[in-house]
């Protein structure tokens, strides 16, 4: 008589064959169970080579195999090229290594020039310092490695920008206005182009304000938005005080500059944390608004195809990919979640509450990097948005 006892479930993740004619492994989705009384090894670095065989142009290098509690001397290599246009999410509880693995892929890419990559970094930690390595200390960071920062640090670019290239689709994407306000500020955008910030800070009069259709009132709280925002302070006779990062003349390259290195395979750090919430976020729409728009544009010509693939890293994603940011405001990080692989661009999203992101851009990071959570809506949201379970 024959009498099964299930002592432990196991999945089938791959199936590897040995092609006879090419000598090579060749690998494959399961399609069906193995036989019955199949022999069971524990897994072997012999079992691993098709990983020292496959041939990568653009490869990533993300570790070694750990089985249990041993570590198998095989590097883990994917094609970084196609892995990051389509998105990687890395969810992982606070201390669990999220941004240090973060670095140590930008490090093992930083001469990569098929890839740009493009940081903004809420806590000044991937550039590297006396105290703290990090991508300046890579030996071709002279050559491959921009920094942009309020700091003064030596060898870095002043982060500044010009306001006339300010249009309202950069403020709507960054602050809660208004149907009325945002009416308002395309009116004075299509008046002037280049000078619409300051015309609102200039005096009207009713009659004017009514002939375009707009209310004093709103223009009030328009310049306490704006102010805010972009650090403008106006004085009591009028003049308008620039104290942050934007300036009305010169800087007119900033934009240009970065979108320039990241298509020359450059990675580009944009050090955002001496500023606030909004304004990090603002100068982050700036910059990626203008670097899908070339993208976009060279896609059209068909161009596309001699441009290497950007990477764009966001810390704390939920601040703008997050469920409630996108029902209240249409910005551009939720376009590329959504369909930036079609323009070789990816997000590198980094979170400790994966929950809170959009479900359906969840769902577009084909490639998720689990370090550990421990709450179970996090793991579940994980789960839940993962192709393979």
């Amino acid at each position: 008589e024959l009498r099964n006892y299930v002592l432990a479930n196991a999945r089938e993740l791959i199936s590897i064959r040995k092609n006879k004619v090419s000598e090579k492994y060749e690998l494959s989705i399961p399609k069906k169970l193995p036989k019955f009384f199949s022999d069971i090894f524990e897994l072997e670095q012999s079992h691993l080579q098709f990983f020292k065989e496959e041939e990568i142009k653009t490869p990533l290098n993300l570790g070694k195999i750990r089985s249990g509690s041993k570590v198998l001397d095989i590097n883990v290599r994917v094609d970084a090229a196609e892995v990051l246009k389509h998105h990687i999410l890395i969810p992982a509880a606070t201390g669990r290594g999220k941004s240090n693995l973060v670095k140590t892929i930008l490090y093992d890419l930083l001469d990569n020039d098929k890839c740009g990559k493009l940081i903004f970094d809420p806590h000044n930690e991937y550039y590297g310092c006396i105290t703290q390595k990090g991508l300046r200390d890579h030996p071709k960071s002279p050559e491959f490695l921009e920094y942009y920062t309020i700091r003064g640090t030596s060898g870095a670019h002043d982060l500044k920008f010009n306001m006339n290239l300010i249009n309202p689709a950069h403020v709507m994407g960054s602050i809660n206005l208004t149907e009325a306000q945002k009416q308002a500020i395309v009116v004075f955008y299509r008046q002037d182009r280049k000078n619409w910030i300051q015309k609102i800070y200039e005096d009207h009069n009713l009659d004017d304000l009514k002939k375009i259709g707009v209310q004093l009132q709103t223009i009030e709280v328009l310049r306490r938005k704006l102010g805010l925002l972009l650090s403008l302070y106006q004085e009591d006779d009028g003049t308008l005080t620039e104290n942050g990062i934007y300036s009305s003349s010169g800087y007119e390259q900033t934009t240009h500059a970065i979108i320039k290195s990241l298509s020359d395979g450059k990675t580009v750090i944009i050090d955002t944390s001496l500023l606030e919430g909004a304004e990090e976020i603002f100068i982050a729409s700036i910059i990626v608004e203008g670097v899908f728009k070339e993208y976009k544009k060279l896609k059209f010509q068909d161009k596309l195809q001699d441009r290497p693939v950007i990477s764009i890293v966001i810390e704390e994603a939920p601040r703008v990919i997050g469920k409630k940011v996108l029902e209240s405001i249409d910005n551009v990080f939720g376009k590329i979640a959504r369909e930036g692989r079609k323009f070789q661009i990816g997000l590198i999203a980094i979170t400790q509450l994966p929950s809170i992101i959009d479900r359906e851009i969840l769902a577009n990071m084909n490639t998720k990097i689990i370090l550990g959570n421990e709450m179970g809506p996090e793991r579940r949201a994980i789960i839940d948005s993962a192709a393979h379970e």
